[in-house]
């Protein structure tokens, strides 16, 4: 089986690996609480760079008076503290500005959540990180788990307080290195009483509310996870950089294989239920296997409900096409590295999966190391669904399907006196491939026996009569049965996959042709033009793209053109997108009723705006492989924009 990177997956690599070289690296030091030993670690490890010669800054440490700690802070450079009057006092801050001025190697930052003092230059400190980062300078800091955006509600359920000092997830995606500084409860609450980490009153105070064990066992359990994450999404980078296919079960990740059939919602809720017992990560694969390329478009609807309902349970929806369902599911169990695979248990007869085959049993003899698990559901949601409309249209194939053997076999009648048996069975096999061509596989395996049957009764002596005089004639029936089926699988798979190309091939089209036409011009105006438009034709829909003002607001740029044009998108909406950078609207958990999907427009540095999409055919414009393809169209058109507003261009202008 051949195998190819994935281009998106190598730009976005080479992408990171040219940001990474730009800025300076990223080291955090997590912990569940206080006083779990963070900033003794980073001193720890500051010192071991200092034994080897690298420029090390103290740039900010806050030791509360642990001599412990500050008995690292020897032989260190110690950068001054700025002193900022506020309310008659005077707080120790940060000094961003000498720390630029200086420019060591590695500086260290303590507490990475703390709000600055007012009149400060930034609002929180890690943003006097991210400058430092742009600056090319590596950071050492420190962080709580109870500080990290994402975790704002879990950690106030646990703990009934709300903490105030958050750093964004995206600043801690983007780190280099976490180290994990763990102590267990017992421990810290030891600490606690001997004055470790506050003095006698504040200790008890901690103890008896933020720092109650129950407390600090579930915070340590969501620090453990968190880097756990972290950790896999390292291993799985690994895997991916050194070409390693073989999945590695550091832990539980499961993989669900759904189709058009009613039995997929239940295997993605056992999927669901599976993966929080298990606390592993889900994935669920949709296959576009030669069967499911002619699916009713009922059936269709029915997929895309189906990845739908699984993207709001939190999968990771993925979709692949090819001839041989089971070698795509196991192609991508080994690349995303599955320890489990959940199938649905197949409802045909024996003999059709003797015949034909049966993915569950490929599955199984394929998947090696990783454990299979086949879910039943009930009988009644096992049977296809029926409707007339689409029981007539079968009958009307099959009828065509006989009429074309029998206008086939009146050809051989006349090719019979002048050709031997063998041209005259040519004619047949024309008959099998213009059927597989039209009408699909059922009726393609029909015109096989036909036309074999035909053949028999019209053009192999005695006439008129299933009996056969020469028993050479019966090997015969049987090569040209077999030939003729093999010639129908092979014409109707062809076809299928050629048209799913041919799909993918005009997106692809698309994509290249408005990134080619973005590339040639740095005009903001024309840049927006371009996109929308690309968007519009792509998508069959109506669009608008809202921009980030300099002072945070949007601005409704371009309302795209002709048909194409959204006059009125929803602002709000879009002012919560911008400032949560996460979609909302159609197809989403935030405002689904929508009839507007909005996306944040992300580029390298900062937000540019929202992209807003209103489609005039929701259920196709909800498949999750057309809207990854309008994500990209969104992130070109922010790449884009973003070197339009970038200073290098506005001096070039």
């Amino acid at each position: 089986m051949n195998e190819r990177t994935n281009p998106d997956v190598l730009l976005s690599r080479l992408k990171a690996e040219e940001l990474k070289d730009k800025h300076g690296r990223l080291k955090i030091f997590f912990g569940a609480t206080a006083g779990v030993g963070k900033t003794y670690a980073m001193l720890q490890a500051a010192q071991k760079l200092k034994g080897q010669h690298i420029d090390v800054v103290a740039g900010y440490i806050e030791t509360h008076g642990r001599q412990e700690t500050e008995a690292l802070l020897t032989g260190l450079e110690i950068l001054p503290s700025k002193l900022v009057e506020y309310k008659g006092t005077h707080l120790r801050e940060f000094d961003l500005d000498a720390a630029l001025a200086r420019k060591p190697a590695i500086i260290l930052v303590d507490e990475l959540a703390h709000t600055n003092a007012p009149d400060s230059r930034h609002v929180k400190r890690w943003q006097d990180v991210q400058e430092l980062l742009e600056a090319g300078i590596d950071i050492y800091t420190t962080i709580n788990v109870q500080h990290v955006e994402s975790l704002h509600d879990v950690v106030a359920q646990i703990t009934n307080i709300s903490v105030n000092e958050r750093v964004p997830d995206s600043l801690l995606e983007k780190a280099d290195e976490i180290e994990l500084v763990d102590l267990p409860p017992d421990e810290l609450l030891e600490r606690l009483r001997e004055g470790k980490v506050y003095v006698e009153q504040q200790a008890q105070a901690a103890m008896d509310n933020f720092f109650r064990k129950g407390n600090l066992i579930a915070l340590r359990e969501l620090a453990l996870r968190y880097t756990a994450d972290r950790v896999v999404a390292e291993m799985e980078t690994y895997k991916e950089v050194h070409a390693i296919k073989s999945p590695w079960t550091a832990t539980d990740r499961l993989l669900v294989c759904v189709s058009s059939s009613p039995l997929s919602i239940r295997l993605v809720r056992a999927a669901k239920r599976m993966s929080e017992a298990l606390h592993g990560k889900w994935m669920v694969l949709y296959v576009e296997g030669p069967k499911e390329v002619q699916i009713h478009s009922k059936n269709r609807n029915r997929v895309m409900q189906t990845l739908r309902l699984a993207q709001q349970l939190g999968a990771d929806i993925l979709e692949s096409s090819g001839q041989n369902v089971a070698q795509e599911i196991m192609k991508c169990a080994l690349q995303h590295n599955v320890t489990k695979i959940i199938i649905g248990k197949p409802a045909r007869p024996r003999w059709k999966e003797f015949i034909f085959g049966s993915v569950v049993d490929d599955i199984i003899r394929q998947s090696g190391a990783i454990d299979v698990y086949v879910i039943t559901g009930d009988e009644a949601e096992l049977l296809p669904p029926s409707s007339a409309a689409h029981n007539g249209n079968q009958q009307s194939v099959y009828i065509k399907t006989v009429l074309t053997v029998a206008f086939f076999t009146c050809i051989a009648e006349l090719m019979l006196p002048y050709f031997e048996l063998s041209n005259v069975v040519m004619s047949y096999l024309l008959a099998i491939v213009i059927v597989a061509t039209r009408y699909g596989r059922g009726p393609s395996i029909l015109a096989s026996i036909l036309s074999v049957a035909a053949f028999d009764f019209f053009c192999v002596p005695p006439y008129f009569s299933f009996s056969v005089r020469d028993t050479q004639n019966v090997v015969t029936f049987f090569v040209m049965l077999v030939v003729a089926i093999v010639i129908s699988n092979l014409t109707f798979t062809t076809k299928k996959q050629a048209e799913a190309a041919k799909i993918r091939e005009t997106r692809t089209a698309a994509l290249y042709s408005m990134s080619k036409e973005l590339a040639s011009t740095l005009d903001m105006d024309s840049l927006v033009s371009i996109g929308l438009r690309h968007i519009g034709n792509v998508f069959n829909s109506q669009v608008a793209l809202l921009i980030t003002t300099p002072d945070g607001q949007l601005s409704l740029l371009s309302k795209g053109d002709g048909k194409h044009s959204l006059t009125n998108p929803r602002i709000g909406v879009a002012a919560w997108v911008q400032q949560n950078k996460r979609s909302a609207g159609l197809g989403t958990d935030t405002i689904p009723g929508a009839k507007e999907l909005y996306i944040p427009l992300i580029g390298a540095q900062k937000n540019i705006g929202v992209l807003a999409v209103k489609p005039e055919n929701e259920d196709e414009f909800l498949s999750p492989e057309r809207l990854r393809l309008l994500e990209s169209f969104a992130n070109q058109i922010a790449l884009a924009c973003e070197r339009a507003q970038s200073p290098q261009h506005n001096e070039l202008v």
